[in-house]
């Protein structure tokens, strides 16, 4: 495998862009429809408890795993410089080391899992009858962590390679093989929500073994069969650049976490209802990152495989080109969210009050696309040159303002002033990164 030629013209440029994205915006589709069929499946069951149960293992475990998605981001830049700069051994390396990283890092998880998960339950504060399901989807589902792990080593270096299509077949795999083990352990066998936790360990292991599989001959080739140079393997200076690009992705994505964090906290303060329609509207936020992804992603293969290869023109128009469609498609959601926005927020909840809060905060959902792409692509582009120590210091300049603003106007504008803090925090993040740009392009050696 290795990446191909650039393209020659700007018309191939943004032809190969669209081929990168479309791939990942399908495969994000299929992530939310797994969580529904979860919801349907064990909502067959007479007892609400499985229901509930599920949902709370669902965000512990998506939430334990977020904090992990270094993994992917820092696989995808170092696969995408040593694909670009055309060092084969480099890549199968650039791989290999984050993968023993997951397996570590998966392993420890299992066997801290009673500290992880006393912490996680007393964070929930569900009922007895609820908690005590819930652990027993926990013991199971826990087990899912080294195979979740490195499958998100697999992506990366999918995404690193610019093989965008295998990375939705194995999303398919993976969410296909939930489903149907889903059906088959609840509704045939009788398995409640066990049976669900079941289902993801064991569809993780398989999208893992399918994933290795397919890399085998860049993992495993020839020269690596015959004799594993270690000590190119654990080099100190790759190994050190390994964890200082992963360490200030992990410390952004705690940074990233803490600031929905704080956001949920302050609409604690106005009551349940607003509660309930902030964090709907927080939903339609998550909903629009699954369409500007696919753009961000594309960014961080064709500008990491340029970086690598030292080549400032190819960099330049896997930059312009990229953001180009980022931004028409970040219009594009701009537009739904405006014509069909109430429609959506219907579909989602049947409380009058909700539905009349949300609509009332619904324009702020309508700019947010235009306001957040931006730091999406800057993302994308910063992660294929891994240059992460921007974004870490970026984000934290930008919570430190969006905290101190909010606490600011939330007594003079409510939860409008909330919003606009949130907001600010999204633009921040693009304008600090967009400062911080032409120091990535001036001080790299191009050829």
């Amino acid at each position: 495998m290795s990446v191909e030629q650039f393209p020659a013209t700007q018309r191939e440029w943004h032809w190969r862009v669209l081929m990168l994205a479309w791939p990942i915006i399908v495969s994000n589709l299929s992530v939310p429809l797994v969580g529904l069929v979860d919801t349907a499946v064990v909502g067959q069951l007479p007892d609400p408890k499985y229901m509930g149960a599920v949902a709370i293992g669902a965000t512990i475990f998506s939430s334990v795993f977020w904090v992990f998605g270094f993994l992917r981001m820092g696989t995808t830049g170092f696969v995408s410089q040593a694909a670009g700069a055309g060092d084969q051994q480099e890549v199968s390396y650039s791989v290999l080391r984050p993968m023993l990283i997951a397996v570590v890092l998966g392993l420890l998880l299992i066997l801290l899992q009673q500290p992880i998960g006393w912490l996680a339950m007393r964070l929930m504060s569900a009922g007895d009858s609820v908690t005590a399901v819930v652990e027993s989807y926990y013991a199971i589902r826990i087990f899912s962590a080294p195979a979740t792990l490195v499958n998100y080593c697999i992506l990366g270096c999918l995404i690193g390679m610019q093989r965008m299509r295998f990375a939705l077949v194995l999303q398919l795999i993976l969410n296909g093989a939930n489903l149907f083990l889903d059906i088959l352990f609840v509704l045939y066998l009788g398995w409640d929500s066990d049976g669900v936790a079941l289902a993801s360990v064991l569809s993780e292991y398989l999208a893992a073994l399918v994933g290795l599989w397919w890399l085998r001959e860049l993992l495993f080739p020839k020269w690596l069969r015959q004799s594993v140079s270690w000590g190119v393997l654990l080099n100190k200076e790759r190994l050190r650049a390994l964890f200082e690009v992963n360490g200030n992705l992990f410390l952004r994505t705690l940074l990233l976490t803490s600031a929905f964090f704080f956001f949920t906290a302050q609409s604690a303060q106005f009551g349940v209802v607003v509660l309930a329609a902030n964090a709907l509207l927080i939903n339609l936020l998550q909903m629009l990152a699954y369409g500007l992804d696919g753009f961000a992603h594309a960014a961080e293969a064709l500008a990491g495989g340029a970086y690598g290869a030292k080549r400032r023109t190819a960099f330049q128009q896997a930059v312009i080109s990229s953001t180009l469609w980022a931004a028409v498609m970040a219009l594009l959601i701009c537009l739904i969210y405006a014509v069909a926005g109430p429609s959506i927020i219907d579909l989602m909840t049947v409380n009058t009050d909700v539905i009349a809060v949300a609509n009332q905060y619904l324009p702020w959902m309508i700019a947010a696309p235009i306001i957040s792409v931006w730091s999406y692509q800057l993302d994308g582009i910063f992660i294929g040159a891994t240059k992460t120590k921007a974004m870490r210091n970026t984000v934290a300049l930008s919570l430190l303002i969006y905290v101190v603003l909010a606490l600011v106007l939330i007594p003079q504008w409510g939860n409008q002033g909330l919003w606009f803090s949130l907001m600010t925090f999204m633009a921040l993040r693009g304008i600090t990164l967009g400062m911080a740009y032409p120091k990535l392009v001036k001080q790299h050696e191009w050829r």
